[in-house]
């Protein structure tokens, strides 16, 4: 199975191996947050498929508000969408 990283590159366009890890991309929808987004992308890129179920990926206030929050041009949404995809082909829900 392809990491989370090719996943995401593939299905979004996003190379996240851009990412410098600045948290920049921190957003504020305190109650639907379980891992801050800057965690999520750091998660990806070491293949922890436990971002699959968190409550970040699947927060609709963070899908709007990361969009364009990365200063490095990384569309965290585009990003978000492809780990969604992703989660629903392996059959996986938010716990």
């Amino acid at each position: 199975m392809p990491s989370l990283k090719r996943i995401v590159k593939d299905v979004s366009g996003q190379d996240i191996s851009r990412c410098q890890a600045c948290l920049d991309c921190e957003v504020s929808c305190p109650d639907e947050l379980d891992i801050p987004v800057g965690s999520m992308i750091q998660m990806v890129m070491f293949n922890d498929d436990e971002v699959l179920t968190s409550r970040t990926l699947w927060s609709d206030c963070v899908l709007t508000k990361a969009r364009l929050a990365c200063s490095r041009g990384i569309n965290i949404s585009a990003v978000m969408l492809a780990l969604r995809e992703e989660a629903t082909r392996q059959g996986l829900s938010v716990e």
